[in-house]
C-alpha cells in the first residue's frame, strides 16, 4: 500500500476523532493502533503495553509534574500578583506592557526546565488570569504564552538538544552554546512583535494612567524580591551542578511553599488545592505524552517517516532547496508526531545527506530545534496547543490561531540562521574543541 494512501488514511482518522470530541490521548491511542492493525504486521498488543509501560515511569519527565505544583503553588499564594505588580512599574511605558511577562517569564523559566509543556503549564497559570483579570486581549495572551512556551525546546538545558546530540554524535556542551544566540533572537522577535502590534493599534493594550518616579520603581520591585530568589534557586542548583532538572524542581516546590507561606497568603487547604490540580494538569499531559508515544512507535513500524524522509534524500537537492523541502517536512511530520520523536525517527536517514551538501551538523541541530518548535503551536498534534487548552478550556482552534504569528516568527527565525549562520556557529566556535 503506497505511503501517501496510508498518510491520508490516519490523518482522516485523527480528524474525525479529534473533531467528534474523541480525547485527545485516546485519538492519539487509537490511531496508532488502527496504523498498526491495518498496515504492519507488529504486534499491536504487545506494543501497545511495552510503549505505555516504558513511557509511563520515565525519571526525566518527574520534573514536568513538579514544576507545574511550582506554578500552581505560586498562583494560589500573593506572589503572582506580586510579580505583576511589582513589574507594573517598569513596564508601564513599554509598549506592549504586561504581555511581555509571557515572552520574558517563559524564557526565564525554559532556562529552568528545559521543557516546553512545562513552561507553558507554569507560567500560564501565573499569567493568564492576570492579563484576563487586567483586561489585555485573549489573542494575544494566547499567543504569546503558546509562542513563547516553545524556547524551553531551545534555551539550555534543552532534553530536545540532548537527543539530537546522542543521535548524531555531537557535543551536548556545544548544542547548548550554539542555542543561546539563537533563543535570545528569538525572545526579540516575540518582544519586538507585541511592541509593534500596540504601536499600530494603541487601543489593544489596557491604559496605565499612573506615572511612577524612579524611587517608587524601586520599592514596587521589593515584591518580585521571592520570585527573583525562587528563580536564582532553582537555576543556580542546575548551572552550579548541585541538582539535576528532576531535582531542582522538587528544590523549586519545597522554596516555592516556604515563599508562600511567608508571604501569609497560603494555607493548608490552598496547599490541597494546588496539588489536586497540579494532579489533573499533569494526568492530562501524560496521558497526551502516552497517546503521541504510541502513535510515534506506530508511525515507525508502519515506515511512513523513514520512507518520507528517503524520498526527499533521493530527489538531489541543492543546499537551499534542501532546507526549503526539510524545512516543510518536519513542519508536516511534527503535526502528528512530538518532536523528540521526529528526531529519532529521522536523524538516521536525514544526517548523512545533510553532510553530504556541507551543512554542518551543529548548525542543523539548531534549525531542526527551532523547526520542531513550530510544530509545538501548530494543529493536530501542537503539544503547546493541547496543554494550554487543558489549563484555560478555551478552543483549540482558537489557541492555533492566537499562536499562528509566533509560528511565523519562528519561521522568520529559521530564514535568519540560514542567511546569518554565525548567529549559531559563533560562541561553539569560541569554546574551540
Amino acid at each position: 500500500m503506497s505511503d501517501p494512501f496510508i498518510g491520508l488514511t490516519l490523518l482522516g482518522l485523527l480528524i474525525a476523532l479529534l473533531a467528534s470530541g474523541v480525547w485527545v490521548a485516546l485519538s492519539l491511542s487509537l490511531v496508532g493502533l488502527a496504523g498498526l492493525v491495518l498496515f504492519s504486521n507488529a504486534p499491536s498488543g504487545l506494543i501497545i503495553a511495552s510503549t505505555f509501560w516504558g513511557h509511563s515511569h520515565s525519571w526525566a519527565l518527574t520534573a514536568l509534574p513538579l514544576f507545574i505544583l511550582m506554578g500552581e503553588i505560586l498562583l494560589r499564594s500573593r506572589m503572582s500578583d506580586d510579580m505583576f505588580t511589582g513589574l507594573v512599574p517598569w513596564l508601564a511605558r513599554a509598549p506592549g506592557r504586561l504581555l511581555h511577562v509571557n515572552v520574558f517569564g517563559c524564557a526565564i523559566f525554559a532556562a529552568v526546565s528545559g521543557s516546553s509543556a512545562a513552561t507553558a503549564a507554569t507560567i500560564g497559570r501565573m499569567s493568564v488570569p492576570e492579563l484576563t483579570k487586567r483586561g489585555y486581549p485573549e489573542s494575544l495572551i494566547l499567543g504569546t504564552l503558546a509562542g513563547s512556551a516553545t524556547l524551553g525546546l531551545l534555551i539550555p538545558p534543552s532534553i530536545i538538544l540532548i537527543v539530537y546530540g546522542v543521535a548524531t554524535e555531537q557535543s551536548i556542551a556545544r548544542l547548548f552554546v550554539a542555542g543561546i544566540l539563537p533563543g535570545l533572537m528569538l525572545i526579540g522577535l516575540f518582544a519586538g512583535y507585541v511592541a509593534v502590534r500596540a504601536w499600530m493599534n494603541p487601543n489593544l493594550i489596557p491604559p496605565i494612567d499612573e506615572t511612577f518616579s524612579f524611587k517608587e520603581k524601586i520599592m514596587a520591585s521589593r515584591r518580585l524580591v521571592p520570585v527573583a530568589l525562587l528563580i536564582g534557586g532553582v537555576i543556580g542548583a542546575i548551572y552550579g551542578g548541585l541538582a539535576s532538572p528532576t531535582d531542582a524542581a522538587a528544590l523549586g516546590v519545597v522554596l516555592a511553599t516556604l515563599l508562600a507561606w511567608a508571604s501569609g497568603s497560603f494555607s493548608w487547604a490552598l496547599f490541597g488545592a494546588a496539588v489536586m490540580s497540579a494532579t489533573r494538569t499533569s494526568c492530562m499531559i501524560a496521558l497526551i505524552l502516552l497517546g503521541a508515544a504510541f502513535l510515534s512507535v506506530s508511525m515507525g513500524f508502519t515506515g511512513l517517516p523513514r520512507n518520507l524522509a528517503t524520498w526527499i534524500s533521493d530527489m538531489n537537492l541543492s543546499v537551499t532547496a534542501l532546507l526549503v523541502a526539510l524545512t516543510l517536512f518536519f513542519i508536516v511530520l511534527g503535526c502528528f508526531l512530538d518532536g523528540i520523536s521526529v528526531i529519532v525517527l529521522t536523524t538516521s536517514i536525514i544526517m548523512p545527506m545533510v553532510t553530504a551538501v556541507g551543512i554542518d551538523p551543529l548548525w542543523f541541530g539548531i534549525y531542526l530545534v527551532i523547526v520542531v518548535e513550530m510544530s509545538q503551536i501548530t494543529p493536530p498534534v501542537g503539544f503547546n496547543l493541547f496543554v494550554i487548552q487543558g489549563l484555560t478550556g478555551i478552543d483549540i482552534l482558537r489557541i492555533a490561531k492566537a499562536a499562528f504569528p509566533f509560528f511565523l516568527l519562528l519561521l522568520l527565525g529559521v530564514v535568519l540562521i540560514t542567511v546569518f549562520p554565525q548567529i549559531v556557529t559563533v560562541l561553539p566556535n569560541m569554546m574551540g574543541n
